[in-house]
This record gives structure tokens, sequence and C-alpha cells, in this order.
């Protein structure tokens, strides 16, 4: 059985996003827009751009999608953990090590791995300290200080 993959690209304060489904859940969330082709918005895809549009308006603080990122078990934990972080909240490599039996380092390669940022929110991760670290998605860092500061949270 092959896999049904859909795509929906759309403009954003931190720039053009393009969440990918296979069938019916959503498997990532990209900066950028694919290469033009015919595509139909499912349901599913519409929802994520509501959403997205609803956080970055203020009004949303968690979102409620069915999500399907592809990694290793460790990654998936580390996500999982992720997506427990309150809107508005950080936490550093080491608090998000400790609390599913990692170690900092790994924790900030599934970070980076994370497939679906933002609704994943790898954002809220920070390096000890509350120091602002790297970010893979947009324009890194500045990307990353640009959702902090939009869900009000305190970092450095």
């Amino acid at each position: 059985m092959s896999a049904d993959v859909n795509w929906l690209s759309f403009p954003s304060p931190v720039g053009t996003l393009t969440a990918f489904a296979v069938n019916h859940a959503l498997v990532a969330l990209e900066w950028g827009k694919p290469e033009p082709s015919e595509q139909t918005p499912t349901d599913l895809l519409q929802t994520v751009r509501d959403q997205m549009n609803a956080y970055f308006d203020g009004r949303l603080e968690k979102f409620n999608l069915p999500l399907s990122p592809a990694g290793t078990e460790f990654q998936r934990r580390v996500w999982t953990a992720m997506a427990e972080i309150p809107y508005g909240q950080t936490r550093t490599y080491g608090e998000l090590a400790d609390s599913i039996g990692g170690v900092a380092r790994a924790v900030g390669g599934a970070c980076g791995k994370n497939p679906i940022p933002i609704i994943l929110p790898c954002h809220r991760v920070v390096g000890g300290g509350g120091k602002l670290t790297g970010f893979s998605g947009g324009a890194g860092p500045e990307s990353k200080v640009f959702l902090l500061k939009l869900e009000g949270a305190m970092f450095l």
C-alpha cells in the first residue's frame, strides 16, 4: 500500500511554511515551498494552516493535530517530552534529558532532527541558564527568539 502524500504551503510571520501529511497525519512542517505541482489541500492540511494562523495571532496555545513524525524511539521520546512543555515556558536540554533518562547532547541532536517544529515546540528548549542555542528552522536563532517572544517566554 503506498502512502498518500499531500502538502500545503502558507505564509507566516517566520516565512513560508509547508505542511506535509501522509495517510491523514502531519509528518513534517518545513520552511519554504516545494516545487510547484498540482495539489489539492486536504481538510487536515487546512486545519494545520488554520491552527498555525491562530497560533501566530495569539489565539492558540496548544495544537490539536494528528502527528506521525518519523524518527528513532529516542527521538520520539524527546519530541513527546517537548510537546509537554507548556506554552510560554522553556526547559533546558539537561532538564529534558533528565525527564526522559537521556543526556543533554543527545536531546539537542533530537531537537535538531524534529520534523514538525513549532507544533512540536523545539523552540522552547534552551541551553543551560536559559542561554539561546541554535534553531534549525527559518532564520535560525532569530526565528527561535521570535517564537519565544510571541509566547511571552522568559529566557536569558
